[in-house]
């Protein structure tokens, strides 16, 4: 029977095995446009920030709420986006964030208030980003294995281009065209993300027969149970709530959220209150961008060939981008400042490119889940990314120092490296725990019963219940 030219360009792609390639280059280019479109447009809004201000009176909390209503829409709809995915595919899902992204920012350029932007670009953008990021990175992360790290850090400098093309080219627009016509090109180069939609071919790994007829099965049937396998795939997996390393993990990037945007936001404003000529003050985002675009492609080719726990590097990569945090509550020179922001951006690229993609590894909870884990695991971010931006915008408005903003982020950063150095001694924890249940044929829930029955036995029973533990 011959396939439908429509099911041969667009259905899905099957392997016999992870191909870590093929059709996962026209992924990994939507990624890259993707990833411009989304985090690169969210850090380059720092551009728009006084321009926002002096249009409609507020202060800078009141208009971070704008950033910060959007990272919180971006991430608290995370399980939505993997439940939407799992349900319609990823391809639909995309296409229609593509669309509310270009909806929210052409739209956000005609409101006449601080609190119509919450909406066009809070609420409507925020969920176009969600929509259009999650499901594009889960499917980047199938269709490769060896080289996931690799492909991964270089199709996510479509971010770090954006900041670099964005931060400058609108500076230099809005004085001839004004924020809001900017912000209508915007919108209008962010609906190129439908398009990138229609390239997320969904993977199917199907094993060739093989003689043996014993290894057939066993293969077919890891295979079958993986996340490759869409017949099988959850809407949604709470469970992994349940692995300690996770939580652990979470929390990690709960706290390293402080971080994320704050600085790119603040970064323009802090430059001018420390007499850099607002001309020059726009590249440091700039600045941040190019040496973002390395950290990336070098974190990306030491993880590829790191024979240590790729979670320890990442761990280094936390504590210096910590102390970069702090030094730039510190330096009040010109080039203090660029050092600071061209380490701030190295580092960021090497957290910001590998703490989603660090899911699928063993280290965290492995490729079979990371499909439902990821959602859950930005769900938590939320939070985070909720009351960063305006913790650092009420923070300026008290101390009238724009430094102020980074204490918060130095102080989240610094507690997630703590949680992410817990990570390795929980799975290790865990990973000990189920090897002595397999040993003695026990499940979890029977080890939790015969724990309560060693708590709760007195006389000779609680000797015959010590004596099975």
């Amino acid at each position: 029977m011959t396939m439908p030219h429509s099911q041969r360009c667009l259905g899905p792609k099957v392997y016999p095995e992870v191909p870590d390639g093929g059709w996962g280059w026209a992924v990994a280019t939507a990624f890259f446009f993707v990833e411009v479109c989304t985090y690169g447009t969210l850090k380059s809004l720092g551009v728009f920030l006084q321009d926002l201000m002096e249009e409609f009176g507020e202060s800078n909390s009141r208009v971070s709420w704008v950033i910060s209503i959007c990272v919180f829409i971006f991430t608290f709809t995370a399980p939505l986006s993997t439940m939407l995915s799992n349900r319609f595919g990823c391809r639909r899902v995309v296409m229609m964030g593509g669309f509310l992204i270009s909806l929210g920012t052409i739209s956000s350029a005609f409101t006449n208030s601080i609190n119509e932007m919450y909406i066009t670009i809070g609420v409507v953008s925020g969920l176009g980003y969600c929509f259009s990021f999650l499901p594009t990175v889960t499917i980047l992360a199938q269709y490769f294995s060896r080289r996931r790290a690799l492909v991964t850090s270089v199709a996510s400098s479509g971010e770090s281009f954006a900041v670099f093309a964005f931060a400058p080219a609108f500076t230099i627009l809005k004085e001839h065209i004004g924020w809001r016509y900017c912000l209508v090109i915007l919108g209008t180069v962010q609906a190129s993300v439908i398009g990138c939609g229609l390239l997320l071919r969904p993977i199917i790994i199907e094993p060739e027969p093989l003689e043996n007829e014993q290894t057939r099965t066993s293969i077919s049937s890891g295979v079958s149970q993986g996340p490759l396998h869409p017949s099988r795939t959850k809407l949604l997996d709470f469970s992994v709530l349940k692995d300690r390393a996770f939580i652990c993990y979470s929390l990690f990037g709960l706290f390293a959220t402080l971080g994320f945007f704050a600085p790119q936001l603040y970064i323009i404003e802090l430059s001018k209150s420390r007499g850099v000529e607002p001309s020059m003050a726009s590249y440091m985002l700039s600045v941040m961008a190019v040496a973002e675009i390395f950290g990336r492609l070098s974190i990306g080719l030491v993880l590829n060939r790191v024979q240590c726990r790729k979670i320890s590097v990442l761990l280094g990569c936390v504590v210096l981008l910590c102390l970069v945090l702090v030094a730039f509550t510190l330096v009040w020179e010109f080039w203090g400042l660029v050092v600071c922001c061209a380490l701030y951006g190295y580092f960021m690229g090497t957290v910001g490119s590998t703490h989603i993609p660090m899911l699928a590894e063993e280290d965290v909870v492995g490729i079979q889940k990371m499909a439902s884990s990821v959602g859950v695991y930005v769900f938590i971010q939320s939070f985070a990314g909720l009351a960063g931006p305006p913790l650092g915008g009420v923070l300026v408005d008290v101390t009238k120092n724009y430094g102020a903003a980074f204490y918060s982020c130095a102080a989240g950063m610094g507690l997630s490296a703590v949680c992410l150095a817990l990570v390795g001694p929980a799975k290790s924890g865990m990973c000990q725990r189920q090897s002595r249940n397999k040993e003695t044929g026990r499940s979890e829930e029977e080890e939790e019963k015969i724990q309560l029955n060693c708590s709760g036995a007195t006389g000779n029973q609680s000797h015959l219940a010590l004596h099975l533990c």
